[in-house]
């Protein structure tokens, strides 16, 4: 199909996941160059592709159906520009679907879906055999834990984690919770995402006591990125938070939880 404006779906794998988001902005502009793609720029005195992604990957999280979506200057045949987009795309990169969209469109994700193995499929293809030798493989009486763990959390009525940027605050992210689970051997983490914000698969990690298997070698894949527009029919039960989320100031927070020792417990000062 033609279109001057084009929505991908693109895999972000291997090595190529600790890519940061500002250089993956950079290699996409070398693509096109080299693809002798006619992409519209910004303007300014910095012009740049006008490249947008739906949602930025978290640096070391594999993408699997990550989503861009990128203006040109004229129609261009979807097809011809996916082969293109692929034949200049580095090892790890791989565009899977183009789409032509109105150009007032914008993805706006929905929904995302997080997947951290636990049975050892996780290790990165990458780590050598030693280090895949001492990667921690969680026993069946652990994956009932972390899943007694996620059920617990999704029964809170509230779930306080700590935010510094931009302005520190504790910011209540249960709502943004659709589903916490243990599917097989790997850890699930189906979020709500809002124009307003969404809860960090880092923070649930660590909010169940794994965030050393990540330091350990094992891999967070991004395996779903659902947009707005791309959604089915949804169950009006099963909709998104509307709204902010609950927040708290940070040193406030902290006084509730932890108070100050009575006086008497301090020694007297001495000059």
């Amino acid at each position: 199909m033609l279109g001057d404006k084009l929505r991908f779906r693109f895999a972000k794998a291997g090595a190529l996941r600790l890519l940061s988001h500002h250089d993956l902005m950079r290699c996409f502009e070398r693509m096109l160059r080299r693809a002798g793609l006619p992409f519209k720029s910004t303007n300014g005195f910095h012009p740049s592709p006008r490249v947008v992604f739906a949602l930025s990957l978290p640096l070391g999280v594999v993408g699997r159906q990550e989503v861009v979506e990128i203006e040109f200057t004229q129609q261009c045949d979807s097809d011809a520009v996916l082969e293109k987009l692929n034949a200049q795309a580095p090892e790890g990169l791989v565009f899977s679907s183009a789409t032509v969209v109105p150009m007032k469109a914008t993805a706006l994700p929905r929904r995302v879906v997080y997947t951290l193995s636990l049975g050892g499929t996780g290790i990165p293809a990458c780590a050598s055999a030693g280090a895949q030798a001492r990667m921690p493989v969680p026993p069946e009486n652990q994956l009932g834990n972390i899943a007694d763990a996620c059920r617990a959390l999704m029964a809170e009525e509230r779930v306080w984690v700590d935010r510094l940027k931009p302005s520190p605050k504790q910011l209540n992210i249960r709502p943004y919770f659709r589903s916490l689970s243990v599917i097989d051997t790997a850890l699930s983490l189906d979020l709500w995402v809002t124009q307003t914000g969404t809860a960090r698969a880092d923070e649930l990690l660590r909010l169940l006591d794994l965030d050393d298997l990540l330091e350990a070698g094992y891999v967070l894949s991004r395996d779903v990125l659902e947009l707005r527009d791309e959604a089915a029919a949804a169950d009006p039960t099963d909709q998104p938070p509307d709204g902010p989320a609950e927040t708290l100031p940070l040193n406030h927070a902290f006084r509730e939880e932890t108070p100050l020792p009575a006086a008497s417990h301090f020694a007297p000062m001495v000059e």
